[in-house]
């Protein structure tokens, strides 16, 4: 919202304010999006630290992020395996008959 300033002014330091209380409260793509704003900010090593961080909480675009960031050297490659290993951890976590079949019930749909 304070970026866009969708119903109130648009405002940098409340963003980050925002962003790093929903990613300390857990809220991993708060998490990723702090990465991405370090990343153009020049600051690749608060990036990745975000990014490994929300990648190990399961988030998938920060692991995208990561292998991207490993292409152009600036993640090491154990830095990406340990993210990678812990993303797997992350989401076979979340994985229940429930989940499964509500994803594919919501994929007929989709059909």
């Amino acid at each position: 919202m304070h970026r866009e300033g969708l119903g109130v002014e648009k405002n940098k330091k409340e963003e980050v304010y925002h962003l790093e209380k929903a990613a300390i409260g857990g809220h991993t793509f708060a998490r990723h999006n702090l990465g991405i704003m370090e990343g153009k900010n020049g600051r690749p090593d608060r990036a990745v630290k975000h990014l490994i961080i929300a990648a190990k909480l399961g988030q998938d675009k920060s692991l995208s992020s990561l292998r991207r960031l490993y292409a152009e050297g600036i993640v090491s490659k154990e830095d990406l395996a340990g993210a990678l290993r812990a993303h797997q951890d992350a989401v076979e976590e979340t994985k229940s008959q429930q989940r499964e079949a509500a994803e594919a019930a919501r994929t007929d749909r989709v059909k």
